[in-house]
């Protein structure tokens, strides 16, 4: 059997997996967090026991990695390839690449499209080549499911030369999750993925919605970066454009400031003012908490908004699918979503809709159309890619 090891890098943290490629089971999962503060540390599971150590105060990439490597050699990993976890891949790139000089200065002239997710993507992988210097490394891109995009749904209404002259355009992202959820539902549905239309949402702290159509990316709600579209635990989504000027005049905020405001202050966090934590919000809601009954109603309405819309964009639909943290556990949030389509044929069983919860896939439907929950692997089509894309080399 087959073992990859799984990278995703970020700014102060660096998740990682041991996946067996044949199960898509972990034998070994962690991260090494607070890199670059006194806490810095690695939190790891192998056998269902979970372990911690400290790292060198102010530990970087390249130090966490080194015990990254010492523990996965400790628990009798053989990996044949490692994967990598990058956020933007522009328009260079339409699959996974096998890792090389060109690669990551390709990755490095998309900085500027994802400035917190591919800086942090690329210390890693330099970073991860000194630590496995024998194996190969693979780029897999969020954004490259969603380079089936037709044109006229991808480019915004700006003057041409932004897109010609500096890529500015929607990509979308959590491609990994939405092209395997998409292949598990068909899977569900026993058809083939290349005749199926589906309609994924993909809901955790980050969320998108997707448009699928015979098995292809057609829309998605993320935009050129992973700002737009729905609510999120501490995202905006979308919002009208020229609020960003008047926020900036208005609090004599800067452009960054205004930035970390729609990124990391907004969404459920800040209608709420408590927590960018579905459950809490949940519990908070239904103690009679007034915010979070707003926040988590806000969160439906735009989800049920964006469902809609895309039912015009896939034709016949032949499932709707949940999937992340929220997607997969939040029985509240799927029912408030199909409530809210219920005049276009949608229902949700009471009895299926709790039983489809902590890691368990089903129909919840009581339609016609089936709603399926799906849990995500993406560390498995990570995995699954490393293989692929290193055995062709």
């Amino acid at each position: 059997m087959q073992d990859v090891i799984v990278l995703n890098c970020g700014s102060s943290s660096i998740k990682f997996a041991v996946m067996n490629v044949e199960t898509g089971q972990a034998s070994l999962t962690g991260v090494a967090e607070n890199l670059g503060n006194a806490d810095a540390r690695v939190k790891f599971k192998a056998s269902g026991q979970s372990s911690s150590l400290s790292l060198p105060e102010n530990a970087n990439h390249q130090q966490a990695l080194s015990s990254i490597q010492t523990i996965i050699g400790e628990h009798d990993a053989n990996p044949v390839a490692v994967g990598h976890r990058v956020v933007h891949g522009g328009e260079t790139f339409t699959q996974s690449a096998l890792i090389d000089e060109s690669v990551k200065e390709a990755i490095k002239s998309t900085f500027h499209m994802a400035p917190l997710h591919n800086p942090p993507a690329l210390e890693g992988i330099e970073s991860a080549q000194k630590a496995f210097p024998d194996l190969p490394h693979v780029a897999v891109f969020d954004t490259a499911f969603f380079q089936t995009i037709p044109k006229h749904a991808y480019l915004y209404a700006l003057p041409k030369k932004l897109y010609e002259e500096h890529g500015i355009r929607r990509y979308g992202f959590h491609g990994s999750s939405h092209y395997f959820v998409s292949r598990e539902a068909a899977r569900m549905l026993n058809k083939p993925i290349e005749q199926t239309n589906l309609i994924c949402a993909h809901l955790g702290n980050g969320c998108s919605v997707a448009a699928i159509k015979n098995g292809q990316g057609v829309d998605v709600s993320m935009g050129f970066t992973p700002l737009e579209g729905l609510v999120m635990g501490t995202r905006c989504g979308d919002l009208d454009p020229s609020l960003h000027s008047v926020i900036a005049d208005t609090l004599n905020y800067t452009p960054k400031q205004v930035d970390a405001l729609l990124n990391r202050e907004s969404g459920l966090l800040g209608l709420s003012g408590m927590s960018n934590d579905c459950r809490t919000l949940e519990e908070a809601a239904e103690a009679g908490n007034e915010d979070a009954q707003m926040a988590l109603k806000v969160f439906c309405y735009r989800l049920a908004k964006y469902i809609g819309s895309y039912m015009v964009v896939t034709g016949p639909l032949d499932a709707i699918v949940f999937t992340g943290g929220i997607g997969e556990n939040s029985a509240f949030i799927r029912e408030s979503v199909l409530s809210m389509l219920e005049h276009l044929g949608f229902g949700v069983d009471t009895d299926k809709n709790l039983a489809a919860r902590f890691g368990q896939a089903g129909n919840i439907s009581s339609g016609k159309t089936p709603v399926l929950v799906v849990p995500t692997n993406e560390e498995w089509v990570i995995a699954q890619d490393a293989v692929r894309i290193s055995q062709q080399a």
